[in-house]
C-alpha cells in the first residue's frame, strides 16, 4: 500500500481564532463558535458531507447533472468517560434529477454509490470510522 501525505497548516491569527492553509493556497478561518468563523466540529462534518458528496457527484454527474444537491450532516456533541466526542452523525442527501432516462439512471444509482461512499470511497468518514490514531507531537 502506498501512502499519498496531506497537509494543512494551522496558523493562530488571534484569541480563538486560526486560519488553516492547504499546500495550493487555499485559507479557511476557524474560530471557536462565537462568531461566523468554523469551529474545527463544524469543518468535521463539513469534510464528511464534502466528501461523501464529491463521491456522490462524480458517480451520478455522468447519468443527469443534479437540479439540486444538498447534503445535511448533522452529529451530538457529548462528553462522558470518553472526553469530548461526537455521537450519532447522520449524513442525509437531498438531490433531484431532471424527468427522462438521464434522470432516472442518476436516481437508480443514487442508493449505491452514497453506500460505496460510506463503504469504501470517501477518506474523510472511513477515517473517522475505523478510528485512525492522532499523534500529537511538539517540534
Amino acid at each position: 500500500m502506498g501512502t499519498d501525505e496531506r497537509r494543512v497548516v494551522v496558523e493562530r491569527v488571534g484569541p480563538g481564532r486560526f486560519a488553516v492553509t492547504n499546500v495550493r493556497g487555499g485559507r479557511i478561518s476557524v474560530g471557536t463558535g462565537d462568531d461566523a468563523d468554523f469551529s474545527p466540529v463544524e469543518l468535521l462534518l463539513g469534510a464528511i458531507g464534502g466528501c461523501t458528496s464529491i463521491d456522490v457527484d462524480a458517480v451520478t454527474s455522468r447519468r443527469a447533472p443534479p437540479d439540486s444537491f444538498e447534503v445535511d450532516v448533522t452529529a451530538n456533541k457529548v462528553r462522558d468517560d470518553g472526553g469530548n466526542h461526537l455521537t450519532d452523525i447522520e449524513v442525509t442527501f437531498r438531490v433531484a434529477f431532471p424527468g427522462g432516462p438521464e434522470g432516472d439512471g442518476a436516481r437508480a444509482v443514487l442508493p449505491r454509490i452514497v453506500e460505496q461512499s460510506r463503504d469504501r470511497l470517501c477518506t474523510v468518514s472511513r477515517t473517522v470510522e475505523l478510528g485512525t490514531p492522532v499523534s500529537p507531537g511538539i517540534a
